[in-house]
Formats: C-alpha cells, sequence, structure tokens
C-alpha cells in the first residue's frame, strides 16, 4: 500500500475544495489511508486528516497497540471506556486547531457528527463530493487484489454448480457457495451472498430462503463475490434447472447481447450516459421497457458499490483505471429474472474484463 501517494490525492482534493481538513470514521476510505480495518461500533473511532498532510486521531484505548503501529505518523490521542469520548474529542479539537471541518457524510454516523460539534464548537459540513475521486482509479495493487477475489468467486461458482439440482433450497445453494469461497481463500463474503430461484430471480435483491427450492425449468440466479484484502469481487450469473423455457431464453439472449454491447464500448473518453443508454436502450427496443429495473453499473473496489455511479445523466466520462461493473437485467414479477454481471477495468485503449466465467445459457442439475 502506497500510503504516501494515498494521502497526497486526498490532500490534493482538501487544497482544490479551499477545506482545511477532513474527519474519517472506520470504512473504506480509513482502510485506504491507513490500512487499518476497525469496525464501526459505540466507540467514536475519528480520523482527521489536514490539507497539509497531517494526521490526527481519537482513537480506543483498546486498539492503541495495532495503531501504533501501524499508523506512528498520527498524533493520536487515546481515551478509556471509563472516561468517556468526550473529553478526547476535545483535545482533539485542541489539538488541530481547527475553525472548519468536513466529514465523510455517506459514512459517519449522526452521533458521531454531534460529538464533533460538541467537541469542536461548529457543525463539520459534508465532505461526500468532494471525496467522490479519491479512490476512483485503482493503482496496480488495488487490481490485483480484485482479481484475485474474481478467481476465488468463479472457481467457488464452479464448484458449487457440480453439486446443484433440483430440490435444493436457495439456502442450501448459498451455504455452500460461501464454504466453497471461504476454502480458497477468501477474508469473507464481500456482501450478502444472493442465490435465487424461479420467480424468486425477478427479485433484483431478494433475500435467500429455505422454503424455496429449485424446480426443473427455474431461473437460478447467483449474485455473489469474495472479499480479499478488504477489496470486493461483485459478479452475477444466472443458470436454469434442467431445461429453459422458451420464454426465458428470449429474456436471457437479450440480456446476454445487453452484457457484450456494454463491455465492447467500454474506452476512456465515453461517457457514462452514453454506455447506460446503449445497454438500456438494446432492452428496451426488444421489447423489454418495462422489465428494466436498475442502471447498467457501478463502480467497484473496497466498497462494493462505489463512484462512478453508472447511469444515464451521468455525464462524466470514464478513464483508465476506473474498476466499474457491467450488470445489465431484465425482470418478469414472480416468473423469472435474469442479470449478467461483469467486473471491468477500464485501460488505456480500452477495456479488460476481470470476469472470465462463461456467459452462454448454461443448464444446471
Amino acid at each position: 500500500m502506497n500510503d504516501t501517494a494515498r494521502l497526497k490525492k486526498l490532500t490534493t482534493l482538501l487544497q482544490a475544495a479551499d477545506c482545511p481538513a477532513i474527519a474519517f470514521v472506520p470504512g473504506p476510505n480509513f482502510y485506504y489511508l491507513t490500512g487499518v480495518k476497525l469496525g464501526l461500533m459505540e466507540r467514536p473511532t475519528i480520523l482527521i486528516v489536514t490539507a497539509t498532510g497531517e494526521m490526527h486521531a481519537a482513537i480506543p484505548a483498546l486498539e492503541r497497540d495495532r495503531w501504533t503501529a501501524e499508523v506512528p505518523q498520527a498524533q493520536t490521542i487515546f481515551w478509556q471506556d471509563s472516561d468517556g469520548y468526550a473529553d478526547a474529542l476535545s483535545r482533539l479539537a485542541a489539538q488541530t486547531g481547527l475553525s472548519a471541518l468536513a466529514v465523510e457524510g455517506n459514512r459517519m454516523r449522526h452521533f458521531e457528527a454531534a460529538a464533533l460539534a460538541e467537541a469542536f464548537g461548529f457543525a463539520p459540513t459534508d465532505g461526500t463530493t468532494m471525496l467522490a475521486p479519491l479512490r476512483l482509479h485503482k493503482d496496480a495493487e488495488e487490481i490485483v487484489k480484485v482479481e484475485r477475489a474474481v478467481r476465488i468467486s468463479e472457481q467457488a461458482l464452479e464448484a458449487t454448480l457440480e453439486v446443484v439440482k433440483a430440490g435444493m433450497s436457495e439456502t442450501e445453494i448459498r451455504a455452500r457457495l460461501m464454504i466453497e469461497m471461504l476454502e480458497r481463500g477468501a477474508d469473507a463474503p464481500a456482501f450478502d451472498l444472493i442465490v435465487l430461484a424461479g420467480g424468486a430471480a425477478a427479485d433484483c435483491h431478494g433475500v435467500p430462503s429455505a422454503d424455496r427450492r429449485l424446480k426443473a425449468g427455474d431461473a437460478l440466479l447467483f449474485d455473489f463475490g469474495a472479499a480479499v484484502d478488504g477489496y470486493s469481487a461483485d459478479i452475477t450469473r444466472t443458470f436454469f434447472c434442467e431445461h429453459v423455457p422458451d420464454a426465458s431464453r428470449k429474456l436471457y439472449e437479450t440480456v446476454q447481447e445487453a452484457n457484450r454491447i456494454g463491455r465492447e464500448i467500454l474506452q476512456p473518453g465515453l461517457s457514462i450516459h452514453e454506455l447506460d443508454s446503449a445497454v438500456q436502450s438494446h432492452l428496451a427496443d426488444a421489447g423489454y421497457a418495462d422489465n428494466i429495473r436498475h442502471k447498467v453499473g457501478h463502480g467497484l473496489g473496497l466498497d462494493v458499490h462505489e463512484a462512478p455511479q453508472l447511469m444515464v445523466g451521468n455525464h462524466q466520462t470514464l478513464e483508465e483505471g476506473m474498476l466499474i461493473t457491467i450488470e445489465p437485467g431484465l425482470y418478469d414479477p414472480d416468473v423469472v429474472g435474469v442479470r449478467i454481471e461483469d467486473d471491468v477495468l477500464i485501460t488505456a485503449d480500452g477495456a479488460r474484463s476481470l470476469t472470465t466465467l462463461p456467459r452462454d445459457l448454461r443448464i444446471v442439475g
């Protein structure tokens, strides 16, 4: 991890926004800047980075040893549960001497922002928009980690498909997939794995059920991904059990072609608006306008969903180093759902799919 380069990216953003400092809580940005993974809990854990690159922190004392070893450059105030956090944050305010402060508004909870306001004597501002470019372009180390997460995910799916058969429940199949990922070196699933059968596959983010069992002719949708060193894979494939109804075949082939269109037009300079329009237009022109439920994709990295957001109206252009998903889908409520999702890196002269799983229609069971 190149902490110096990442810190420089942040300070450049702060200086461009004329913002003296920003506060972080544990999460992707916190980890990106420090290499330390901590969870959000009842104890406020605050990192402040100034526009000049100084790091200040208020950290629960139980994290002292790890924090001191990993982030020795931070000027840190440690506090004990028995003392509470109010005094530590007041000392942090005095130590930094700040008269203005931004926070990552899409991560920090209200009680942490309120505690900072009390300690600093003013209300922090929301720095979410300013931070959006921070992790937008992936470096070589990040790409390697995502590629490893993708390989583990793909191998785990193939192993799972070998045992899938009619009569298995969604949760039974999901459990097998999770075990296969962990046995291959995943730190954890990147998110709650989605395995949906039959009409349930039309629920874009449905919850697997022990009561729903795979039947002949059912779609079987997997939306899944492993996490490796904090970085996520996010892949979707849709299969059919034993045979494919004719209407489902046409739906699948339409989504497959939309996925191909999306991947093949990717290149630096292409506007996200144009990308989403091209993919969604293919789905709509095939007669499925009423079956479209979501945008074409999103950014991927430490967060499963991060910048850029791939949707109509976003005229930002693609740039080398962006890592995105291409995931067209069509959904007929309570009948069938099909989605095909790939993780794709924008390169200097086009794009490279990190996902290598076949996209052709496949029968299982």
